[in-house]
């Protein structure tokens, strides 16, 4: 039976966030329907809650690791280093496993009330969840996972082959399960405002996703599965422009409000890499000034977009300007969040396309690179494909370079996307820990290997032995 705590705080937080919709005055009038959950109840704190969190997790995390900006000054240390904390995955533990205990009583409440479209709904959400949890760490818990009413605090974890069988197959369940004749009839949902057909193209677009990253196991027959669905839109509909990607559209009215409450932290004591400021400048490309402030000189004076060297050796004395660094403007009211967007799925069938699968990946990478500055509400500059840089080489270090700046603050997609592949190349420094290697998953959160030790000594047998950074999960092969 649910205690009273958790379900205080549920309907307290769902109140919150559906008192900006249309029917607030319906649901404030009708005690009985707040006191009861239901999918409509559940769905906008776990929306806004994982949202929040992923983009508070890309900026502290990946965009150290994937060489996007770094602490500065840093002489010495720090994750863009490869120094990485015992606790470094801590956060995401506890909040992905917070949220998906909501997302098992939304499912549960649409399975009760039959409403299809809520029970697909959950399923993605589901697997959304689930596969960044296993990215991050491997083997997790799944099967037993949030089953602490039931009495099972201590869960067994799951193998990765496991989790995302189980994942695919929800997703593809999730497909099925769609009624887009049918309305959904509670609050508006604050990503797709209750659009029935862009909640199965983000179902779809995830399996696109999640396929490709399983694609280096042969026994998965990703891509047989990517092109099944590339050549038949119409029963696996995705993302076919921008403005259906999901991106969470934070208004800046409570509760829906950018989770820096002081946007000037978002930059403090922080500069941009000169691997992603020079990228950009060799391409003249528009996102710089959303991006980044220019650099100065000593006195102030404006020298253009200018970084330093992640994991630089020596003082930062060495460096006399003042390096760019983020734009706050990204971080304050109103602000979006991505998740998942349409640039992400083009350059998803350019890749399909550019290893034999699918036909067309120079058309795909075209729209692909024109979507990720569309998605940062700029436009694509006259001539801008002129560039040799930017012209499609046929190479799938090519089509990763623009991924990588269209993955730009989602949540840990940039690291997970370098893993698979490799791309873009990073610079290296004789500064830099764990040998200048990439870190490859983050140890489990040092509670859940005392207080659920026999679970968690099987799931390192499943890494094979060794709870370790740099111990390549499953697909990582």
């Amino acid at each position: 039976m649910k205690s009273i705590k958790f379900f205080s705080i549920v309907v307290i937080a769902s109140l919150s966030l559906v008192a900006c919709t249309s029917n607030f005055e319906e649901i404030n009038e009708d005690p009985n329907r707040i006191a009861e959950i239901s999918p409509g109840t559940l769905i906008n704190p776990i929306i806004y809650g994982l949202a929040t969190h992923n983009a508070n997790r890309s900026a502290s995390i990946t965009f150290d690791l994937m060489q996007v900006s770094l602490p500065f000054p840093s002489v010495s240390g720090g994750l863009h280093r490869y120094d990485v904390s015992p606790n470094i995955g801590n956060s995401s533990w506890y909040n992905y496993y917070k949220w998906l205990n909501n997302i098992s009583e939304m499912r549960t409440a649409a399975v009760d009330a039959g409403d299809v479209n809520y029970e697909a709904i959950a399923l993605t959400l589901n697997a959304w969840v689930y596969s960044n949890l296993t990215d991050i760490f491997g083997p997790v818990p799944m099967t037993e996972a949030v089953k602490g009413e039931e009495g099972n605090l201590y869960p067994a974890f799951d193998s990765q082959s496991f989790i995302y069988e189980t994942i695919l197959a929800d997703l593809e369940r999730a497909n099925q399960l769609y009624d887009t004749e049918a309305t959904m009839v509670y609050a508006e949902d604050i990503l797709f405002q209750n659009d029935v057909n862009k909640w199965q193209k983000f179902t779809n677009s995830l399996r696109m996703r999640l396929l490709l990253r399983v694609s280096g196991r042969e026994e998965m027959n990703a891509f047989q599965q990517l092109s099944t669905m590339i050549n038949n839109p119409t029963i696996y509909p995705v993302f076919e422009n921008t403005e259906e990607s999901a991106i969470l559209q934070v208004t800046g009215v409570t509760p829906n409000v950018s989770p820096w409450g002081r946007p000037q932290d978002f930059r403090l004591s922080v500069s941009l890499s000169e691997f992603f400021i020079d990228n950009l400048n060799e391409l003249e490309d528009p996102r710089r000034p959303v991006i980044a402030t220019m650099a100065t000189d000593l006195d102030n004076n404006p020298i253009g977009y200018k970084g330093i060297p992640s994991a630089y050796e020596g003082p930062e004395s060495q460096f006399e300007f003042n390096p760019s660094t983020f734009n706050i403007e990204q971080v304050e009211n109103p602000m979006q969040i991505f998740l998942l967007t349409y640039a992400e799925v083009e350059f998803i069938k350019a890749e399909v396309a550019q290893r034999g699968f699918v036909g067309d990946a120079q058309t795909h990478y075209l729209n692909g690179v024109k979507a990720a500055i569309k998605q940062m509400e700029t436009e694509v500059p006259e001539n801008y494909f002129e560039n040799e840089m930017i012209k499609y080489d046929g190479t799938l270090e090519r089509i990763m370079l623009q991924k990588y700046y269209a993955l730009y603050f989602t949540d840990y997609q940039q690291w997970f996307e370098y893993r698979r592949t490799g791309f873009p190349q990073l610079p290296k420094t004789e500064a830099m820990l764990n040998d200048a290697v990439m870190p490859v998953r983050f140890p489990y959160p040092q509670d859940i290997q005392v207080n659920n030790r026999e679970n968690y000594l099987e799931a390192v047998e499943m890494l094979g032995g060794n709870d370790d950074i740099n111990v390549k999960v499953w697909w990582d092969n």
